[in-house]
């Protein structure tokens, strides 16, 4: 199995929609590099993210707000296509939701992170772990 694991911001509002008895929460995830090239010019190269949540409970989408950082992690696919303004290819990263987490609100820069999805339904809580736990994998023995 593939996993991809992302923290960015959301680059708007999400959106909840009906598909057949299941709900969808959709939203897009941007992180930004900053870096320096060769020529000693500073860059910064956004990369995108289409997500899609398969849920039973919106809990979380009242959240989900422009500007919010987030931590997701999920199944990502690739889709390459024609864009129909230039007829140029490009690509988008598609991530099929299995967690979200909620770093911080815009408006809640010291907001405490809350945790949505597998984990959060195994029991676990709604608390997310500390931060560093958070890249860690639960499957790894402790030694």
């Amino acid at each position: 199995m593939i996993k991809l694991q992302i923290i960015g911001h959301l680059g708007k509002d999400a959106e909840v929609r009906n598909v057949g008895d299941r709900k969808v929460i959709a939203f897009n995830v941007a992180h930004s590099e900053r870096y320096t090239d060769g020529q000693g010019n500073r860059q910064v190269r956004t990369t995108w993210a289409r997500c899609s949540y398969w849920t039973d409970s919106v809990a979380v989408a009242p959240y989900l707000k422009k500007g919010t950082l987030i931590y997701t992690e999920g199944i990502p696919s690739v889709d390459a296509y024609l864009s129909t303004a230039n007829q140029q290819p490009t690509g988008s990263l598609d991530l099929r939701v299995s967690r979200v987490e909620l770093l911080t609100g815009k408006e809640e820069e010291d907001a405490k992170p809350t945790a949505y999805g597998q984990n959060a339904a195994k029991g676990k809580g709604a608390k997310a772990p500390e931060p560093q736990a958070v890249m860690e994998s639960e499957d790894d023995l402790p030694f």
